[in-house]
């Protein structure tokens, strides 16, 4: 296998792209205040709790800080990029991708977030799932607190209950979307897949004539979870594609004996 160096962490943007990333930024820590402070605006059942169960609310709090924080760490985290760029030569090696985004060669590219204004690659995939992760979490914890607001506090004015429905109904929203997220990103993690190469198999060259359910780069769900959140930050080795052989192998249904070896992990 050919081997290569990441580049510097840093991306090149435009000032239009910069202030475009700045801009969402700045829209998702507003969201984050909007939605978490306005269960302790419109419910005094937070405020009995930071005096009866101080515990509660410090986890609580705790989730949503460790939650914006790994934001900003993944969104100013490097994807893995190579030094020289092959976007615009005859040869791309394999798992890599030329963004016009970020104007890099990104390892193992999985996608552009326009949420965080950065690539998603080989070196950063495992911070973006450990994010959604902690989203997901922390909009499960903040629906529930929503639903007590109005189960439980009859006596308050109809105004805030009005605000605390559409806060939740919006909240619900983004709940389903970050389910599916954490979900789909899971189950790529587990087959070392890409969301690239999941959109857009038949139109990769180097998954042509691929049978749909074969992973070529699969190695197994146990390395294939160790190289996710273990990825090497020195150095990266490009990935062959395997042989014709192994490939077919991999193919043919499994078998009593393929289940006792553990053929899948």
């Amino acid at each position: 296998m050919a081997s290569t160096s990441a580049a510097e962490p840093g991306i090149r943007f435009s000032d239009r792209t910069r202030r475009s990333a700045l801009g969402l930024r700045l829209m998702v820590l507003v969201m984050h205040v909007v939605f978490v402070g306005a269960v302790f605006l419109l419910d005094s059942t937070p405020d009995r709790r930071i005096h009866e169960e101080p515990w509660y609310i410090a986890v609580y709090g705790g989730l949503v800080f460790i939650a914006i924080v790994q934001y900003f760490y993944t969104a100013g985290s490097s994807p893995g990029c190579l030094i020289v760029c092959f976007g615009f030569m005859c040869y791309q090696p394999p798992r890599t991708r030329h963004c016009h985004d970020c104007d890099k060669c990104v390892l193992q590219f999985d996608h552009h977030c326009v949420w965080l204004g950065t690539c998603i690659g080989k070196k950063n995939h495992c911070r973006f799932w450990w994010y959604i992760f902690e989203e997901t979490i922390l909009c499960i914890w903040t629906a529930a607190l929503y639903i007590d607001s109005l189960r439980l506090d009859v006596k308050k004015a109809w105004w805030k209950d009005f605000i605390g429905v559409i806060l939740l109904a919006a909240l619900i929203f983004i709940l389903i979307f970050l389910l599916l997220l954490l979900i789909f990103h899971t189950y790529i993690a587990l087959t070392n897949q890409t969301t690239y190469e999941v959109a857009r198999r038949k139109r990769i060259f180097y998954l042509r004539g691929i049978p749909d359910k074969v992973h070529p780069f699969s190695k197994g769900i146990c390395r294939n979870i160790y190289s996710f959140c273990f990825s090497r930050e020195k150095g990266y080795d490009l990935e062959a594609v395997p042989p014709l052989e192994e490939l077919e192998a991999r193919a043919a249904p499994y078998t009593c004996r393929d289940i006792i070896c553990c053929r899948c992990c």
